[in-house]
Order: C-alpha cells, then structure tokens, then sequence
C-alpha cells in the first residue's frame, strides 16, 4: 500500500497569519516545525494502518517548506517546484492507492483561515463546472482521473466540511477553528497530531485505486480582483474573458484543467504590481 500526502501549509497547526507561511520570516521558521509534526503524524497513522510505503509531496508556496529530518525514517519526501502536477505531483504513476490532504484550506472568496486558491490575493473567486472550487476539490478531481481515492483532509473546521463535498467517505481532522481568515482557536501540536495519527490510521482502510473517472469536459472560471489580470491571463491558449474581471476555459481532461490553470496563475501573479495589484 503506498499513500501519497500532499502537503500544504495554511491548514497546519497553529498556523492563522501570511507571515506563518511566509518563507523566510522568523513565524514561518516556527510553523514549519508544527507543519511538518502534522506531515509526520500523518505518515506514522498510515503506517500504524498498514501502508508499506508514504510519500510526501510538499505542495505550499516554494514546496521548500518541511524539515525533512524530523519526518519518519520510512518517508519519502518530493521537495522542489516546477512538477507536472504540481499539489498532486506523483499520482499519476499508477502506484499510489490513496491520498492525503494534510494542512489544506478553503478556497479564494470563502470564509476560511488563510483561504485562497493558488494565489494569497488576485484571485477572488474560482468554480468548476459551475461550483465554487477550493483546491481540495480541483486536485480531487485529478485524483479521481487515476482512480485514487482522497482518503484524509487536514486543515481548519471550514476546511473539513468542504471536503465533505467532494470526498464524503474521507477522515477529517480539524486542527483549529475558524474565526476570521487571520484568527483561529487552535489545538496544541501535541493535540493535533495525536487526532492526525488516529485519523490516518483509519483512513488507510479506505486504500484502494478504483477504475479512473472520466468526468470531463472540465470548465474552469477565474474572478480576479483587477480587470488588467484577466486580460493577462487570456495570453494561455483556451483561455477567454467571460465576464468583468473573469476568464474560463475549458478542458477534456482534469490533468489538462489543472495544468492550465497551473499557467493561468502563473501568468496572473506576474502581471501583479506590487502597489496595485
């Protein structure tokens, strides 16, 4: 059994402001310790339940964010940017037999710690096939195209019942509880990675690839907070202004969807100025 964990930051322990995940701040130097103890006891549950193998594969901002020498000696870390996949980098290679998402959050335009899709500000609102999409729901999504089942979601209370939607049979562990994108009532770490371990103990029960589904086509639409962002976006191949400060596009499949939107975002958060936006 080999579960792969996509590892994001803003739905850790402990975490409630832009300078916890803020790489190279001295708050973000103290979060990635509670981040990866939340990585670990996700690792240490799966393994407690049967996995042979885990792999992490860090997914937050420069994906250089765990402290590799305080995960289990059995872990295997993916590090670095630039994958095919990006949060879900690994899925596609027909071994893994459930995911975990560990430290997630809701989605841009919700309530939420810390929410936001892809981009911390510029993009207000993203839907998928006509439903609001948090990044749980478009790496679901991918997921669900290799017949990988999502298995476990971490993150705030917000979080948890969003994953509800778009994984209904998954464990949850709500480390902290919403109160404004920047305030939560946390656990402690001890806390939280006790109810992590137990969860994903559970969870690995719930292992198993199915046959992959085709659920495609794929429409995408972006809200943006500046009309100058979604006239840059449209330089992507597909992609169209559909209405003030919007663009979609349109997809077969989801790892093409989740690739565009990969060179959507890409292309936006350059064309941000650092005054105006």
């Amino acid at each position: 059994m080999k579960i792969l964990v996509s590892a994001d930051m803003e739905g850790a322990t402990g975490v409630t402001w832009p300078a916890d995940v803020l790489p190279g701040t001295p708050q973000w130097e103290r979060c990635r310790s509670l981040f990866t103890s939340d990585v670990n006891a996700a690792a240490l549950g799966f393994y407690d339940g049967g996995a042979d193998e885990v792999l992490v594969n860090e997914a937050h901002w420069t994906m250089r964010n765990l402290l590799l020498e305080r995960l289990d000696d059995r872990v295997q870390m993916l590090t670095g940017k630039h994958k095919s996949l990006s949060m879900v980098e690994g899925i596609q290679h027909g071994d893994v037999d459930a995911v975990a998402f560990v430290g997630y959050h809701t989605g841009a335009g919700t309530e939420g710690v810390l929410a936001h899709t892809y981009l911390a500000n510029s993009i207000t609102g993203v839907w998928l096939n006509g439903a609001r999409a948090s990044e749980g729901l478009l790496n679901a999504h991918v997921a669900a195209e290799y017949g990988v089942p999502v298995v476990l979601v971490t993150g705030d209370d917000l979080t948890c019942a969003d994953a509800a939607g778009y994984a209904p049979d998954a464990r949850t562990v709500a480390v902290k509880d919403y109160v404004s994108r920047y305030a939560a009532v946390c656990r402690t770490p001890a806390r939280t990675a006790a109810d992590i371990r137990a969860a994903a103990k559970e969870a690995a029960a719930l292992a198993g690839r199915y046959t992959p589904v085709d659920g495609g086509p794929f429409t995408v639409e972006l809200e943006f907070d500046a009309e100058h962002l979604a006239a840059a976006a449209t330089v992507v191949p597909g992609v169209a202004v559909s209405g003030e400060r919007r663009v979609s596009y349109t997809s077969e499949t989801m790892y093409e969807g989740i690739r565009t939107f990969k060179a959507v975002t890409t292309i936006v958060s350059s064309a941000v100025e650092e005054q105006y936006g």
